[in-house]
């Protein structure tokens, strides 16, 4: 994999917070804006994960395939490179991939490349080098409990599950998708229990986080219940 940003780190003990949840609960528009907020880098972790997976997907591999995964993940080059906003743009093979990582198949075939052990170590491996270095707001399902379990910041944001449903149901008619709310409960059912049931690095609410309830909120409550913490 290659290496993180060679500019010149802002602090000399850089500031982490973890932002771990499922899907639906706003939890990465609230990062990208909690980042700008802090004025530190923010890093998508689950869009590494969807990197390898669209290597998976382009090679014609298949994502129940675990052998087939690990093959194409040993060879795949993710890596992560400082764009000029400060955050982290995610590459596959020295390319970015952003928007192709965005498609509900590569969201879908993530969820199950991501629980390999191999591939999630060589992923934290890399977000901590980052990290480390530049700190950063990193958004995921185990950066609280695997990537920077010694952070102070770290944050769990959930939401009802109705609400979540419908809040993924309505981003995928914005992207021009035809899905009933059905398939799209279903679908969010499936992977809600791949995250909190596999062996290595699962889903997991613990003492450790503040747990931030969007139900009921804006973005920008969020954000400032966040900061707010962060900055004691």
């Amino acid at each position: 994999m290659t290496g993180p940003p060679t500019s010149s780190p802002a602090s000399p003990e850089p500031l982490v917070v973890a932002i771990d949840g499922p899907a639906g609960t706003g939890k990465s528009t609230a990062a990208r804006r909690l980042a700008r907020r802090l004025g530190i880098p923010y890093l998508d972790t689950g869009a590494m994960y969807r990197a390898v997976a669209l290597a998976v997907l382009d090679r014609g591999a298949d994502p129940d395939d675990l052998d087939a995964v690990r093959d194409v993940a040993e060879r795949a080059e993710v890596g992560l490179h400082g764009r000029e906003d400060g955050d982290f743009e995610v590459l596959l093979d020295g390319e970015p991939v952003e928007p192709r990582i965005r498609a509900p198949r590569v969201g879908e075939a993530a969820s199950k490349v991501s629980v390999l052990p191999e591939v999630r170590q060589r992923m934290v491996t890399l977000q901590r080098a980052c990290a480390e270095r530049f700190g950063g707001v990193l958004e995921g399902r185990d950066v609280g409990t695997r990537v920077f379990p010694e952070t102070a910041h770290k944050f769990f944001v959930t939401a009802r599950p109705e609400v979540r449903h419908r809040r993924r149901w309505a981003e995928l008619r914005e992207q021009g998708r035809e899905v009933e709310l059905d398939a799209v409960v279903r679908e969010m059912r499936e992977r809600d229990e791949r995250d909190s049931t596999r062996a290595d690095s699962p889903l997991t609410l613990d003492g450790s986080y503040l747990e931030v309830d969007t139900s009921d909120l804006t973005i920008d409550e969020v954000v400032e219940r966040m900061a707010r913490a962060v900055r004691g």
